[in-house]
Formats: structure tokens, sequence, C-alpha cells
């Protein structure tokens, strides 16, 4: 499949509104040269540190740095690492709309990396209260009429419990809906345009295949259970396949060159679909765009962007 960015103009004047659950990915670089005498683990001698936005946030990043708009709306608390998040964000570009829950600690995963391998992972995290998303519901009705694509990104942290009622007001003010979804319930997603699961995600839902027919099959029935208008999924080493109406089936293979993490790809990929819909690039177009963005990104340690001239470049070089 032959693919082409769209022009600078319509990139920037495209719309995209985020929502989801954001976090803040801290980094701490060293490096290891024994072991502990303590314990049975290697000793990593911290030398530098960096933040970066994490989950939804990542997404409205991703969008910001392909050259379009993005407003991002979740909930945080009321700390320290929330005014780190903004802050980062703010510089980036991206709009921010943050319902700030005092009772809620944002959420930050902590990532102690040597000789570009991670060594260990810090989860600190909790659930919003249910008042602080009812709230959130009225900021994502302002906020639909002045966007062109809506996309959710599900990280399973709270964020999206009224994700049902955020589809129902999309579709009613006209706006697409794209999901990253998580968990093995997916009737909450149903309606929306289009889910973007990996391929571990999906098996978790519809069970494994043997061959790209029982794919399909799966793949097309899921579609047609949740009335959705396609179902992509990310298969890693096989690339991206894209299930439509009428059994229509698009496959692309994938463009990874030398993999350093994937984290983050799943934020590249659904960043990129979003903007591109909201820019005017048909679906498949859409999805040979962000099969190449997601091949960049994992090229990069930890969680990343991918600028337009990126993609620009990676392009031309695949013509």
């Amino acid at each position: 499949m032959r693919v082409q960015m769209p022009e600078l103009a319509r990139l920037q004047a495209a719309r995209v509104l985020v929502v989801g659950d954001v976090m803040l990915d801290r980094y701490w670089f060293g490096e290891v040269s024994r072991i502990s005498p303590e314990a049975p683990v290697p000793v990593a001698r911290i030398q530098r540190g960096e933040e970066r936005a994490g989950g939804a946030a990542n997404v409205a990043r991703n969008i910001v740095c392909l050259g379009g708009q993005a407003t991002l709306l979740s909930v945080v608390g009321d700390d320290e690492a929330a005014f780190t998040l903004e802050k980062l964000l703010r510089d980036d570009g991206v709009q921010v709309s943050f319902r700030r829950d005092p009772d809620l600690d944002t959420t930050v995963k902590l990532r102690v990396v040597a000789r570009q391998q991670q060594l260990i992972r810090l989860d600190f995290e909790a659930e919003p209260s249910h008042e602080v998303l009812a709230d959130k519901l009225d900021d994502f009705a302002q906020q639909l009429p002045q966007h062109d694509v809506v996309i959710l990104s599900d990280y399973g942290k709270g964020g999206l419990t009224h994700v049902a009622k955020m589809i129902a007001m999309a579709q009613q003010a006209g706006k697409p809906v794209l999901i990253d979804p998580k968990g093995d319930d997916w009737q909450k997603y149903a309606g929306a345009t289009l889910l973007t699961p990996n391929k571990s995600e999906f098996k978790q839902v519809a069970g494994a295949w043997q061959g790209e027919a029982q794919l399909s099959e799966r793949a097309q029935h899921l579609r047609q259970q949740l009335a959705l208008q396609a179902l992509l999924i990310t298969r890693s080493e096989e690339g991206m396949s894209l299930f439509r109406e009428a059994g229509e089936a698009v496959h692309v293979p994938t463009q990874a060159r030398e993999v350093f993490d994937v984290s983050g790809a799943g934020d590249t990929v659904i960043a990129s679909l979003g903007l591109m819909l909201a820019a005017g690039v048909a679906l498949p177009e859409a999805m040979g765009l962000a099969n190449v963005a997601a091949g960049i990104v994992v090229g990069k340690l930890g969680t990343a962007t991918v600028s337009a001239a990126e993609l620009q470049h990676a392009l031309h070089q695949h013509l």
C-alpha cells in the first residue's frame, strides 16, 4: 500500500480530543557493575533522570508532535506528579483539561534502566472517585463540538468508567470515536467507530485462532457484535490487520527495523490514526501511516513520539 502524508495545513487544522488515563513516566538511568551483598540483585548507580508524559498523555503528545492539535481530558491527583505532568504537556503544546482529585495519587511509573535494559518498574497508582469522573462528563460535552475526532485511551486505571456514555455523546455529536481497549469486557465499547487492540488483547477477548481465515472470522464476528465500523489489530512482527464491513480486510507488514522498546507503540498508532482521520485521510491510508509511525517509535527507548519530519523521511525510504 502506497501512502503519503497529508498537507501540513490539513494536519495543523485537525483537532483531536483525547480522554483517558494519564501517567507520569519517570526514568532513572545508571550503570550496573556489581551485585548487592544484601541480596542477589544488581546495584544500579543512578546518573540521571528523565520525566515523560505517559498513557493518554503520550497519545496527545504524539498528535501535537505530528503537527495536529490535541486537547487532553483526564483526572489526576492534586500532587507534584500532576503539576509536573501538566507542565510537560503544556510545554509540548497540548491543551490540558485536568480534573483534580485531592484523594487521588497521580499514576507514576518509575523505571530503572541500565545499558538500554529495564531493571525494574515501580508503579504508584489509585482509581479516581466517581464524583470527579461524573464531573468530567460535563467537560467532555463542552469539548466535543470543538474537535473532529475523539480518542479514548483506556489503561484500566478507572479514568474511563463512563466510556459508554462518552461513546453515545460522541455519536450524537457526529464525532468518530477511536478506542485503545483494555480488559476482557469490550461490550462497554459498543458503538465506537474503531478499536485498536494488540493481538494479545484481542486473543483475550476473542480466543486463539489458527490461520488468517479464522482470525478474520473472529475479528468480523466481534466487530459486528459490538457494532463497530472497523477493528484494527496490531500484530507486532506480523504488522497490522484492519477489518471493516462486508468482510473487507486490509493487511500491512511491519515497518520496524530494530526494536528497542515497544512501550507506548500503541499510543503512537492510535494517535496517528486519529490525527489522519481528523485531517481527512481515508482509514486504510491512515493505517498505513500509523504503521510506519509505529515502526519508528519502537526504535526509541521508553515513552516516545514521532515527528512529522521523521514520518515523512521514513515514507520516502519506504517508497
